[in-house]
């Protein structure tokens, strides 16, 4: 993988796709327990724009990126692809989860 080809992850956000180690569901509590001591440490970029973590990004320089997007779509921008078959990227201006 190309060392510095960028991908988008939500509202004109972009991550190094080669410094990517994970991207993950925030659902776990391992995972929250990680965001949360990220957050602590100012390790944590948060690129949701208000909306809901959908996917949480772990980098090669121990930040960790959260993200509006689902992480099927995140990785499949990572692959090459604009977007995983069969989802679609949460709309850059209005979330339904989020009205509701």
């Amino acid at each position: 993988m190309d060392m510095f080809r960028f991908i988008n992850i939500g509202f004109g956000n972009t991550v190094n796709a080669g410094k990517i180690i994970a991207i993950v569901s925030p659902d776990s509590a391992p995972v929250k327990r990680l965001v949360s001591r990220a957050k602590e440490d100012g390790r944590a970029v948060d690129a949701t724009q208000g909306r809901k973590t959908k996917a949480v990004i772990i980098m090669e320089n121990d930040r960790v990126v959260l993200s509006a997007l689902l992480p099927e779509t995140i990785r499949g921008r990572a692959q090459g692809g604009s977007e995983a078959p069969g989802r679609e990227s949460v709309p850059e201006d209005t979330s339904e989860e989020e009205q509701g």
